[in-house]
């Protein structure tokens, strides 16, 4: 997602632009936060791009997509025999990376085990590879990201706090795409013009699509968008992701009405203290109704969650 991508100048995004200014000639880590497929690794990218390093290496690895000790292995190299397999010596990532930049991708995935191995390398800046004894020197300028919640794992006793405030020296929290739909058209065109390239296309994206784009909510974010312009590229039609992306808005609509309805009910539940009866006259609605609506929204009295009943009144309702 991250090839040829820069950072858009909208409002949202302004902040993040510049307090990659200020972090970017230090040599501080940096934990970049956000939901899957937000633009974290542009984001890293822009660091290195903006540091003094950025003449060197900036390398990624994706720590959710390697077993433990693969992805050590990945990240200090090892011996010659460390492991079955291990036919030769191989440099790792933080030997690859000195004096450049490097990006642990998914750091919230990480064995506990590795955790203290690369704390160790945070605080001594050596390491030794996988089965070796020499102390290796390096000098990389780390860069997290998750999008877990790091606190819950700490919690959950699943990520080291020692490494946590390691990491978190500078936090940068990018929003998600639905909260920066000014920058859709600007990443559609660069989707675009690198799809129609890259498949020797002149697709274009009709402006009704656009703005069925712009309103969508994108849960997968910047990546689901790139994904969806290169069907549109691809199968040289935008019907098929027009399609997707319209049912998708009415469950949204459905899950918004839903929503409402149940703020509604509870609010006349409260106001009449949970007379069933009196509830559905003031809602305007049948008795029987009301049940079905409420079981749907799952609200149950407070006493009920005890499991302590309530007397049916004369009426069929509840007595007040």
């Amino acid at each position: 997602m991250s090839e040829g991508l820069n950072l858009c100048s909208s409002a949202k995004m302004q902040p993040i632009r510049d307090l990659i200014g200020k972090v970017a000639t230090t040599n501080t880590t940096v934990l970049l936060r956000g939901e899957s497929g937000v633009g974290k690794e542009v984001v890293a990218r822009a660091i290195h791009k903006a540091s003094p390093r950025a003449h060197r290496q900036f390398l990624k690895v994706n720590c959710a997509a390697l077993p433990g000790e693969l992805l050590e292995s990945e990240l200090f190299g090892h011996e010659k025999g460390a492991f079955t397999g291990a036919y030769r010596q191989k440099p790792g990532k933080f030997e690859a990376a000195d004096q450049g930049t490097l990006l642990l991708d998914e750091i919230g995935e990480m064995p506990l085990r590795l955790q203290a191995k690369l704390l160790h390398v945070l605080q001594d800046g050596e390491f030794s590879r996988v089965g070796g004894e020499k102390i290796i020197g390096t000098d990389v300028r780390l860069i997290a990201s998750t999008n877990r919640d790091l606190e819950t794992a700490m919690r959950a006793h699943q990520f080291r706090e020692d490494l946590y405030y390691r990491l978190n020296v500078i936090e940068i929290r990018i929003p998600p795409l639905r909260e920066r739909r000014e920058e859709i058209p600007v990443l559609v065109d660069h989707f675009l013009t690198r799809f129609n390239s890259q498949y020797g296309r002149k697709i274009e994206v009709p402006a009704d699509t656009m703005r069925v784009f712009i309103e969508y909510h994108w849960p997968g974010n910047i990546r689901e968008l790139e994904n969806a312009v290169k069907r549109v590229v691809v199968l040289g039609t935008h019907r098929t992701v027009h399609h997707e992306i319209a049912i998708s808005l009415k469950d949204i609509s459905r899950q918004a009405s839903r929503d409402a309805e149940r703020v509604a009910i509870k609010e006349a539940l409260d106001r009449v203290h949970w007379n069933r009866v009196k509830a559905a006259r003031l809602l305007q609605i049948r008795y029987k109704a009301l049940l079905y609506k409420m079981v749907q929204c799952g609200l149950v009295r407070p006493d009920e969650k005890q499991g302590v009943a309530e007397p049916a009144s004369p009426t069929g309702g509840i007595a007040s």
